[in-house]
């Protein structure tokens, strides 16, 4: 079987849906909006903007839980969320937390405001290495890449520069039509 390659499967940047750092939480929403509208309705939707910084270098992406997290900004004296995922929260403690941090109480009475005011770039993270692929890698280092990293997607690069995006659903898509092709 032929080794199929990132570049083969990744979503172009000219396909994403992207903003400037300096963008507010609306504008990115709202262009979220207009690349969903305008994608080929037969793949799936995007669930994240790629932010780009003033020379036009993509610097980052702002997911659907980033924009959630950041109508509360109470989440950033809990500490490294993914860690406590990771180990496994019950839902009592969950509740423990809202009450403790005051989660929650008034931020969607303020969420005009929040969409309008913040900006972009006070709420994106930057990437780690791990969340880097070369769009000449293979489906099998994606999977890899995506597994150890708990990723949704990772960027694609050429070089130094960032081509494109590639998402768990596409390499999830990729392997269930390799799947059906095998003789059982």
């Amino acid at each position: 079987m032929k080794s199929v390659l990132i570049k083969d499967i990744m979503v172009t940047l000219e396909d994403y849906a992207t903003v400037s750092e300096e963008a507010t939480l609306y504008e990115a929403v709202n262009d979220l909006e207009k690349a969903q509208k305008r994608f080929d309705e037969n793949k799936y939707r995007h669930r994240a903007v790629l932010v780009y910084d003033s020379q036009g270098n993509i610097i980052g992406k702002l997911s659907q839980l980033d924009v959630l997290k950041s109508l509360e900004p109470k989440y950033e004296g809990i500490g490294d969320l993914n860690n406590l995922s990771r180990y496994g929260v019950d839902a009592e403690r969950i509740r423990q937390m809202i009450k403790d941090y005051g989660l929650w109480k008034q931020p969607l009475d303020d969420i005009c405001r929040k969409a309008a005011t913040v900006k972009v770039k006070e709420i994106i993270r930057s990437p780690t290495q791990g969340e880097y692929i070369d769009e000449n890698a293979t489906l099998n280092e994606a999977i890899h890449h995506l597994i150890i990293g708990q990723h949704q997607s990772l960027l694609v690069k050429r070089g130094d520069k960032i081509v494109g995006l590639l998402r768990l659903t596409d390499v999830f898509k990729e392997i269930t039509t390799l799947m059906k092709t095998c003789e059982l």
